[in-house]
């Protein structure tokens, strides 16, 4: 029967190197056979994540080197054993270099792995290096036979491009895409659009903000109006309490140079505090890529930036299911709303009251405290309302 282990109140905590030992097991050994592209997204986002916080403060320092130094061996051994064949993976996966590559660049970076690993095989038995591995590991060579075989050129979309171009540049390489950051940053300026669903193009606009920023390296000179877009989708992630987006948009906003709301901020830490961990048989459980894995990963990001850590709770041993917190968000019971009220809809002053007379309290309560969040929730609103029809004399609403 199942196991619920809530965190962090615990009278025995786990060493921090424990905890992301079993972790890495877990995300390693047993959520999803390794030829399954799950397994690649999964591994790649946990390492990321702990290579791009190794910066922050109180990971990146000698008590955070220490914790990965003090991983257990046998919970890297899958992780070490792919690195070891990734040539062969990469050569016949090549439609997903790109979790390749950042698997292969992070265990390099985070010293999980020994880059002298000797001879590699040929092209011509199904491997991709002809000779020996040099001595800053796979990860250069593996990024160098990705551009010979032009794999970034069949990317359909500037983000993917954005990736790739980030990737090969880790290991000193450069990708030419002419007038990429022109479009991305184009995309991004697009504030008005930002304040209208669209959970492709949310999250589309925190990526941008990771490639541009080489995940806090350095700024990505992001204008005010791209600034705004990142406020608005913000406003719309907490109004439907989702804190996988929400989290990616603070920590986004915090590579910008930007203070996030602390209304935002409070309410994530909370919302982190009640994840559980769910012991399950792999089996018996339902299929492990619907669960809230990445939400509990890329919260754990944020707190590492806004708290100075992260994966530090009671994590235990074998097969996990990741679960929130039970949440209500507004976000529908608003879009409803508005729609209901007619093409008029935009003035927040005018139509407030009306609006959240249709509301519960717990509903209301999380619609005022997104209003008390953002000084510019009126110029949101207005973006949100999307007043007029279609083909109608609409004025079209101004970006930041």
């Amino acid at each position: 029967m199942a196991q619920i282990l809530r965190f962090p109140k615990s009278n025995w905590p786990l060493r921090r190197a424990d905890a992301l030992s079993h972790l890495i097991a877990a995300v390693s050994c047993h959520r999803h056979a390794q030829e399954d592209v799950y397994w690649l997204k999964e591994n790649a986002e946990l390492l990321n994540v702990l290579e791009c916080t190794a910066q922050a403060a109180g990971t990146g320092g000698a008590a955070g080197r220490r914790d990965l130094a003090g991983i257990d061996p046998a919970a890297l051994a899958t992780l070490r054993a792919f690195y070891a064949g990734a040539d062969r993976h990469l050569c016949f996966f090549r439609q997903y270099y790109r979790f390749v590559l950042s698997i292969c660049m992070d265990l390099e970076d985070l010293g999980l792995v020994d880059t002298e690993l000797g001879e590699a095989g040929h092209i011509g038995t199904g491997y991709i290096h002809a000779g020996p591995l040099s001595s800053t590991g796979r990860g250069e060579a593996l990024a160098q036979w990705v551009m010979q075989q032009d794999l970034p050129s069949h990317e359909v979309s500037d983000l993917q491009r954005a990736e790739a171009r980030r990737l090969v540049a880790r290991r000193g390489l450069v990708l030419d895409f002419p007038g990429l950051d022109q479009r991305l940053h184009a995309f991004a300026d697009n504030s008005a659009q930002f304040a209208v669903p669209n959970r492709k193009a949310a999250y589309e606009l925190t990526h941008i903000v990771f490639y541009l920023s080489d995940y806090g390296r350095r700024a990505p000179e992001l204008s005010p109006a791209a600034v705004q877009s990142l406020t608005h989708v913000g406003l719309l992630a907490f109004l439907d309490q989702d804190a996988d987006l929400l989290s990616e948009v603070c920590v986004s906003l915090r590579y910008c140079g930007e203070t996030p709301s602390a209304i935002w901020e409070d309410w994530l830490t909370r919302h982190h505090q009640g994840f559980a961990f769910l012991e399950a048989d792999k089996a018996a459980a339902p299929p492990l890529s619907r669960d809230d894995y990445h939400m509990y990963v890329v919260s754990s990001w944020h707190q590492a930036l806004c708290a100075g850590s992260c994966f530090d709770e009671r994590i235990p041993k074998g097969a996990l299911r990741f679960q929130r917190p039970a949440q209500q968000g507004v976000l529908h019971q608003l879009s409803q709303a508005v729609f209901q009220v007619g093409a008029q809809a935009g003035d927040w002053q005018a139509l407030r009251a009306q609006i959240s007379a249709r509301l519960s309290e717990s509903t209301y309560e999380v619609l005022c405290a997104a209003e008390r969040s953002s000084a510019c929730f009126e110029t949101f609103f207005e973006a949100f309302a999307r007043r007029g029809i279609a083909g109608g004399p609409v004025a079209r609403v101004k970006n930041a």
